[in-house]
């Protein structure tokens, strides 16, 4: 594994995946970079498992850091010296630097969930009624923004009843029920309806979550992000709902990751001109 080699004093940051050349985070962070005037580079590592932990020190122990995604964020998890709470609650890290010798590590996924969702519902869940589709790691991050923004009721449906049972149990907040059957939702009412699944990621996958079942929807906010919007964030608009695809929380994420690399506010303008550029590219 070959790290590309930057100027004598310059930062660097990457993201790792497999597989990531598809990843919009280094236009983001590029440009944030550039916004902010900072000597760093970001760039995209494809690892495979076996690597993760070597190159998360390779770049943590040289001033760097960087961001981690599918399907290494659990395995970034395992590397980190010291691992904010949010990583002990989600059981993933997608962001990670050093400091001295040790390497830390946080998931921004959860601050970028929060950021997100305050942004559509133009303020905090607090006492919303949440209808959640998935069960995995994006899933777990925004379970634990709507906990800690005291949302009423997050209602989790899951294609694998198991896999959203033993979450909510991880979880263990009362407030967080996992739905057995789905004829449960029929004219139920929600404030947020959120989306972390991968459905909508393909051109002919069915909708997460069938809005006509459901009663009153008062935002739709989907993990999937595409150019001109995702499937569902499509049909919550045909209905007169306001909707956000994932984009939002990408960018979000991104900035509250920038935000612990460097300690100052991260360039958000710069960062979403970023964005819509390479989503439109």
């Amino acid at each position: 594994m070959t790290i590309p080699a930057p100027p004598a004093g310059t930062r660097v940051f990457a993201i790792l995946g497999n597989p990531v050349a598809h990843s919009l985070s280094p236009a983001i962070q590029t440009a944030a970079l550039r916004a902010a005037g900072l000597e760093g580079r970001y760039v995209a590592i494809a690892c495979q498992p076996e690597d993760v932990a070597p190159v998360i020190r390779t770049l943590a122990r040289a001033g760097g850091g960087g961001n981690v995604t599918v399907p290494h964020k659990r395995r970034a998890a395992a590397a980190l010296d010291d691992a904010a709470a949010a990583v002990g609650r989600t059981g993933a890290c997608n962001t990670f630097w050093g400091e001295g010798e040790r390497i830390r590590g946080d998931n921004t996924d959860v601050e970028g969930a929060r950021r997100a969702m305050c942004a559509l519902l133009a303020g905090p869940a607090r006492g919303a009624r949440v209808l959640l589709a998935g069960a995995g790691g994006g899933a777990r991050a925004a379970v634990a923004a709507l906990i800690d923004e005291d949302a009423a009721e997050v209602w989790v449906i899951n294609r694998t009843l198991a896999r959203a049972e033993a979450m909510a149990a991880e979880v263990g907040d009362a407030r967080v029920r996992v739905v057995s059957n789905a004829r449960t939702l029929e004219g139920q009412g929600f404030d947020l309806v959120l989306n972390a699944t991968s459905l909508g990621l393909g051109t002919h996958d069915p909708l997460a979550v069938d809005l006509d079942r459901l009663g009153r929807v008062g935002a739709v906010m989907d993990m999937v992000y595409a150019p001109s919007g995702t499937p569902l964030t499509d049909a919550a608009r045909a209905r007169g709902v306001p909707a956000m695809d994932g984009g939002e929380m990408l960018l979000r994420q991104g900035a509250a990751a920038f935000e612990l690399w460097w300690g100052r506010e991260a360039p958000l303008s710069a960062m979403r001109e970023a964005l819509e550029r390479a989503r439109s590219a």
